[in-house]
């Protein structure tokens, strides 16, 4: 066999690591039963990996996990590191050991399904521990024992424990079955066999499984291989009917992802057409009839539980195949694009007169809950592909001129409880795709989204927590890209923006802050540097610091901290500046030459802030303290050092938990941790591996 991938000393420093007089192979060899029996003890009581969806209930049957269990999931990750380490110790002993139980299980000695599992969770975890030539080794016999124990044995629940260990453990060995077409052939055309199975788990894993080696095999299915008459995809579409015809919809969603991933490795654009349109052919021969039956017999027909049901479950497969393809889905999209603005306009206009007739608890009814679902798969499947397509052209010239009125202005029409929040994501996706192709749509998208849903949400800061998120990332989205169009607002709109982003920045739900607090810096900036600096600054800046100021102060915004630093800094910055030269003080108070310069207004002002914020705090101390603002603002560290000082001795700082306020630190400490552990061949799980296209 090869060398191990590496050898572990644990020598005191100074000694040769395992040479032939170094302490730490005398050290080694001394524990070496010790360790054999941890291994053996690690390998019989391993926890449950998270993609194992099957368990045994207190009745001994074997069902769907329902509930995923933190506490194992934690103790299989300290377990897996454990056993990583003591394979490295001894790689040999690691193969033998597990290959012996292995063994013991076929030969029926000790077969039982607690045994086989934990063998088969521990034969998982370390993959990517061993030498490729070792792990081969292992493997072929690992495999085709499973295979066997799989073909041998008799009974529902035995077949279900049998094929959820096959699946994780092929599933955890991905540079393996790149290798060796024949056993990725075998196992692919296994997990087809599960997918017939009636045993939820056991589908479920079947497709997670096929998903996660589509990804990692995928031109694997595409080229000719030895011995093979054509590429396995042609063999797949061919019987694709057949194949998925007793999945559930949620998992007939996961099989078109994982052929996707397969047909996108296909470099000839004429054949990855081709089957691009096979693969589609079953949800298109549906959609497209029931689109027939609607146009001779009208709408009415489209609204029947059953057919929504359809309609909605077609989405999700589109929605799924463009996730995995990307451009090549263009096509598909060009095709159903028209029929799926009508089905959304049909379908909005049902919602309205329902809710419009019934009331607010028409909007819970299980109808229009249906039509809604339908409503957010359009707009997911746009999005879908607006975010993978690679021609932003088609984006602004084919896409959305067509979905201004029944997407955009069905938005502004709605009433509050029927408007979907995925439109407000739609349109960040399609701004970040196109950028400043978007320009002159801008105005359009204010007037429909922003007062409509500034209104939903500023009442208090709970309702519609999705609209909340994706206003601000969509008004993120256009800061960024579109920014000359804010220019285009009247002031009254612009104060509104403002409001709205510091409106953001209080809430304690930390996604939603930081999203503010990151527009806010991003959209200071970008005034900073064009010729509406003077006019931004007059309007906003002393509020602007008197609200940081206080979310930074309050003690309930911690994990902000970074960011509350990083505008301070900017504010302060831009007051000694060049770019601003209009005055900040109310001129018309304290005259033209009332202050000397910006800096000197803003220093006794945000120290006036300060003594009436913190009663305690004396005149001279806040005035050196905001000297300190001023002198560190070009050392950012030395900047959130002294902002740290000062908050830590005030009295919603003083006896609480601080630790948010260093997270930034935190982060990049644990970060060079992970990484020493991640250098360590088998640390890093085969999933997070890139392994590229071969």
């Amino acid at each position: 066999g090869g060398q191990p991938a590496m050898e572990f000393s644990f020598a005191p420093p100074g000694t040769t690591p395992g040479g032939a007089g170094g302490a730490g192979s005398v050290r080694k060899a001394l524990y070496a039963s010790s360790m054999s029996q941890l291994r053996l003890l690690m390998v019989s009581r391993m926890a449950k990996p998270e993609e194992v969806l099957i368990v045994e209930d207190e009745n001994g049957n074997i069902v769907r996990e329902t509930l995923k269990d933190n506490d194992v999931l934690v103790q299989y990750k300290i377990m897996r590191e454990t056993l990583i380490y003591l394979a490295h110790l001894d790689h040999k002993d690691t193969e033998t050991q597990m290959l012996e139980k292995l063994s013991n299980q076929l030969n029926g000695k000790e077969y039982s399904w607690n045994v086989l599992n934990t063998l088969c969770w521990a034969i998982g975890s370390i993959s990517g521990s061993m030498a490729e030539d070792q792990e081969n080794r292992f493997l072929v016999t690992a495999i085709r024992d499973l295979l066997n124990l799989c073909e041998i044995t008799r009974g529902k629940d035995h077949k279900a424990v049998i094929a959820s260990n096959i699946m994780y453990v092929v599933g955890q060995y991905p540079r393996f079955l790149r290798l060796h077409w024949k056993f990725l052939k075998t196992v692919v055309n296994k997990l087809f066999e599960f997918m017939h199975e009636n045993h939820p788990g056991v589908q479920d894993m079947a497709c997670d499984t096929f998903l996660k080696i589509s990804i990692k095999c995928k031109r694997k299915f595409v080229m000719m291989q030895v011995g093979e008459h054509e590429p396995f995809v042609d063999e797949l579409l061919r019987s694709i009917g057949d194949t998925i015809r007793d999945l559930e919809p949620h998992q007939i969603h996961t099989f078109y992802e994982a052929v996707g991933h397969m047909i996108s490795s296909e470099v000839n654009p004429a054949k990855r057409e081709e089957y691009v349109q096979r693969l589609m052919e079953p949800p298109n021969t549906t959609w497209n009839a029931i689109m027939a039956q609607a146009k001779s017999q009208g709408s009415e027909c489209l609204k029947s539980q059953d057919v929504i049901k359809n309609i909605a479950n077609i989405l999700k497969t589109n929605t799924a195949a463009c996730t995995s393809l990307g451009q090549p889905f263009q096509n598909q999209m060009s095709s159903i694009y028209a029929d799926t603005l009508n089905v959304y306009r049909l379908y909005s206009e049902l919602i309205s007169a329902s809710i419009a007739e019934g009331g607010p608890y028409a909007s819970r009814s299980s109808l229009v809950k249906a039509m809604r679902t339908v409503k957010r798969e359009v707009l997911r499947l746009i999005e879908t592909f607006v975010e993978r397509c690679e021609d932003p052209h088609l984006v602004a010239q084919q896409l959305v001129p067509a979905m201004m009125d029944p997407v955009l202005a069905d938005y502004a029409r709605n009433v509050p409880d029927a408007r979907d929040a995925e439109v407000l994501s739609l349109f960040a996706a399609i701004i970040n795709k196109v950028e400043g192709a978007m320009m002159e749509e801008v105005p359009k998208i204010f007037e429909a989204v922003f007062e409509c849903t500034l209104q939903m949400i500023t009442v208090n800061f709970e309702d519609y927590p999705d609209h909340r998120l994706k206003f601000f990332s969509l008004l993120r989205a256009i800061t960024n890209h579109c920014f000359r169009a804010l220019f285009a607002l009247a002031p009254a709109q612009l104060k509104l923006v403002v409001d709205s982003i510091v409106w953001a920045f209080r809430h304690t739900e930390r996604n939603i802050a930081e999203t503010g607090l990151n527009l806010l810096l991003e959209m200071t900036k970008y005034f900073q540097v064009s010729e509406f600096c003077n006019q931004f600054h007059q309007s906003f800046y002393l509020s602007l610091i008197q609200e940081i100021f206080a979310v930074m102060t309050d003690g309930f915004h911690k994990p902000g901290f970074k960011i509350h630093a990083l505008i301070l800094q900017n504010l302060f910055c831009i007051a000694e500046s060049e770019q601003l030269s209009a005055p900040l003080w109310d001129v018309a108070a304290a005259g033209p030459a009332g202050y000397p310069n910006n800096a000197s207004f803003v220093k006794e002002h945000v120290s006036k802030l300060l003594t009436s914020s913190f009663p305690n705090m004396g005149r001279a101390e806040a005035v050196v303290l905001v000297q300190g603002m001023f002198d560190y603002k070009a050392d950012l560290t030395m900047f959130k050092n002294h902002l740290r000082d000062f908050l830590v001795q005030t009295k919603q700082f003083k006896s609480s938990d601080n630790s948010a306020m260093f997270a930034e630190e935190q982060a990049a400490r644990q970060t060079q941790e992970r990484a020493r552990i991640e250098a360590i061949p088998g640390m890093l799980p085969p999933s997070q591996i890139d392994m590229g296209d071969d």
